[in-house]
């Protein structure tokens, strides 16, 4: 199975000194995932919790709801033409009478921005799919002081981040502030799939008491997947895209850009935050 690490040799110039040396980069490899041995995406990810992204994008794509939802998750045995298992093969199971939805590999769904779909497509979308509307009574209340240390406890929390410089993270944390849990990928939106995977398979779904925090911008993407776990609050250190404001607008999201410090704009979801 593939590495979170990988070592290649590379050329240091400092100061003017020119040396060669090991460097520790962090790896990434294509997953493709299959629903009932079907392909239905391929994406680029680091190796590790597998089955929870997989898990995680179907229930961004409305597929899976519950752990109940599932039968099996597994690695596909002959996945190469010499009948190699590479586990970059996930295949998804699901349980007897959960339908099987209509997604092709031209990806005829919503959730990237590459799907042809204009804005309000991708809305209606969203809220005609999500079966976890945003029902969080009474509602999170956050204090600015609380959102302004999550970046650094979720800094605080990236291993391979501090081996590698080069992952993006997504933390839940709850209500109070205490880590749920953080994952770590080369894709942002992996790295939330990996969260709400874990969440489904045991049974913490919808998060209707959790934050999510990531440590790049908010995509529409990300504030999907926000909606579709049921998740109140995401925040984010960079700035979120029209498209996620206009979702969170529309779903009750409260969406949070440039969590830096003290500092913080709120987009959407203003009675959330207790100022």
């Amino acid at each position: 199975m593939g590495r979170v690490t990988e070592r290649r040799r590379v050329m240091r110039i400092r100061g003017g000194a020119v040396n060669t040396r090991p460097d520790t980069l962090v790896a990434e490899e294509p997953l493709e995932i299959r629903l009932n041995g079907r392909p239905i995406a391929i994406t680029m990810r680091t190796p590790g919790d597998d089955f929870a992204l997989a898990a995680g994008f179907l229930v961004s794509e409305g597929v899976l709801a519950a752990a109940s939802d599932v039968r099996n998750i597994v690695y596909c045995a002959g996945a190469t033409d010499d009948g190699r298992n590479t586990y970059n093969v996930v295949d998804v199971q699901l349980a007897p009478g959960v339908p099987v939805p209509d997604i092709s590999l031209e990806r005829n769904v919503y959730t990237t921005s590459s799907c042809g779909l204009c804005g309000k497509a991708s809305l209606d979308a969203v809220r005609t799919t999500a079966r976890f509307p945003i029902a969080d009574t009474p509602p999170v209340r956050l204090a600015p002081a609380l959102l302004s240390v999550l970046p650094e406890r979720l800094r605080a929390a990236q291993r391979v981040f501090d081996s590698t410089g080069g992952l993006h993270a997504a933390a839940l944390f709850s209500e109070d502030g205490e880590l749920l849990d953080v994952r770590e990928d080369v894709g942002r939106h992996n790295a939330v799939d990996k969260l709400v995977g874990r969440a489904l398979r045991e049974g913490l779904l919808p998060l209707e008491r959790a934050v999510l925090l990531v440590s790049g911008r908010a995509s529409f993407e990300l504030a999907q997947k926000a909606v579709m776990a049921g998740i109140p609050v995401l925040a984010a250190v960079s700035a979120p895209s029209s498209l996620a404001v206009d979702l969170a607008a529309e779903t009750g999201l409260t969406l949070v850009g440039f969590l830096r410090g003290p500092d913080m704009n709120v987009y959407a979801g203003e009675h959330r935050i207790a100022v």
